[in-house]
């Protein structure tokens, strides 16, 4: 029965897929939805892209061990991030005109700018792809008692399809169908846990449990929360969502109406981990929690809707993941170097291309993996200061050229790289940062002194 009913779901997103596939006729309609998400589409967008089973499970579980200073990612760094994106940059990135993240490096800084941020952009997101694909194949395989490689290579047929097929539209369109299935599954259990007993438990958590900067400890602190903040403000399968909204008005109040919905969503797994301290001490794992509270406190019926929610939880990201990744490949490697333009529809084709490939990498990936988690610590190696460095200067400031982004990259990731995977330096991604902006300014200077010697040598010709 369970499995049934996750193949007439799925079956359903795959409907969609179809019906959209239908509509898209050139590559903004393929990659950017023809840039016509209005308020609706855009806010569950972007809510369901960055809501994923993480965190869910994870976020109840390091709230389980450490109370709600172990939130600071989820629910409380990521919502952050997406406030700062519609306060500040939603704005200006939508002005710029982009298909990709990638074009904001062309047109700032340059075509090799471009592409070696191209180059830093896709690892990254082909692993955590790779990483959902994992998850989902893990869900399935616990639900319907499939054998394990089943289970993975099923969500990655199911994953490449709909995203090659619909493209950004389809995305859009059952990021919603999967943002409500998830708040709906959320909900259910929170009520059933707090009517079990859940409400005398959150009286009884100690105050400080209760604190979200409890144990704030200096560079130690800040580190925790700019991994989420910096981290993810930049992040691809985000700047898509924000440039595909049909006026610069929706695409920040999108912004800003998915951060408000994911703190109260991002708020529910968070309540669960306290009450659950108190409920059901002594866990081994803490992210076992949120589906022991499942099973121990929802019927059958229910605790089929609660796996379907974190299926929608998990194919809303990975979808994202793998149509950016995609449209990086096509729009700013492929085409470039075509040898002869191409037409809307080939542009389409070639981009659909790229996400089947792709998507067979995380597949294979995914596949090779000790597990979900091996598959995020690759990801996060991958260190995104750089690439926030020189998004934030190029959007905000008119300092800097190709040497200045190129070095903020390049510096970023080296030491993140080293500090983080070799040294085991306390605070890497505080000092890749501190790093790449000093690179930055170093870099600006080289491009102002080339401006100014080239000038002459013009002048004279």
């Amino acid at each position: 029965m369970v499995l049934f009913s996750l193949a007439v779901y799925i079956a359903f997103q795959l409907g969609v897929g179809a019906w959209v596939s239908r509509r898209i006729y050139t590559e903004d309609d393929y990659l950017l939805a023809g840039r016509r998400l209005g308020p609706v589409l855009g806010t569950f967008s972007i809510f369901a892209t960055w809501f994923g089973a993480e965190t869910c499970i994870g976020s109840a579980g390091a709230i389980y061990d450490g109370g709600l200073a172990a939130g600071h990612a989820d629910p409380f760094g990521y919502g952050l991030c997406l406030l700062l994106m519609g306060l500040i940059l939603a704005r200006p990135l939508y002005r710029r005109g982009l298909t990709t993240l990638a074009d904001l490096y062309r047109q700032r800084y340059g075509p090799t700018a471009e592409r070696w941020a191209v180059v830093l952009m896709i690892p990254a997101s082909i692993l955590w792809a790779a990483a959902q694909v994992r998850a989902f194949g893990d869900v399935l395989a616990h639900a319907s008692g499939l054998d394990p490689l089943v289970g993975v290579t099923v969500a990655a047929a199911v994953v490449i399809v709909y995203t090659a097929w619909g493209g950004m539209l389809a995305d859009a369109y059952t990021d919603l169908i999967q943002g409500v299935a998830l708040l709906v599954g959320l909900i259910v259990l929170f009520v059933l846990v707090w009517t079990s007993g859940g409400g005398e438990a959150l009286a009884r958590v100690p105050v400080e449990r209760w604190n979200p900067m409890q144990g704030f400890d200096g560079l130690d602190g800040v580190e925790k929360w700019l991994v989420p903040i910096c981290g993810s403000v930049v992040a691809v399968e985000l700047v898509s969502r924000v440039i595909s909204c049909r006026s610069e008005a929706v695409a920040v109040r999108s912004t800003l109406s998915a951060s408000a919905l994911y703190f109260a969503a991002g708020m529910i797994p968070a309540l669960l981990g306290l009450m659950g301290a108190v409920l059901h001490p002594g866990l081994l794992n803490g992210e076992t929690l949120l589906p022991m509270l499942a099973d121990t406190y929802l019927p059958p019926a229910l605790g089929l809707v609660f796996t379907g929610a974190l299926v929608s939880a998990i194919l809303s990201t990975v979808d994202s993941t793998l149509l950016v990744s995609g449209a990086l490949v096509s729009h700013n490697i492929l085409i470039p170097l075509w040898p002869r333009p191409l037409s809307e529809a080939q542009k389409v084709r070639l981009a659909r291309l790229s996400v089947a490939v792709l998507g067979v990498v995380a597949y294979g990936l995914a596949l090779g993996s000790e597990g979900v988690y091996a598959l995020v610590e690759e990801a996060s190696a991958f260190g995104s200061s750089g690439l926030f460095v020189a998004v934030v200067m190029g959007l905000l400031t008119q300092r800097g050229g190709a040497y200045a982004a190129l070095g903020a990259m390049g510096t970023g990731f080296v030491v993140y790289l080293v500090g983080d995977k070799i040294l085991a330096w306390p605070q890497p991604y505080t000092l890749s940062l501190v790093a790449a902006f000093a690179a930055f300014f170093v870099g600006a200077w080289f491009d102002e002194r080339s401006a100014a010697t080239a000038q002459p040598a013009i002048a004279e010709a």
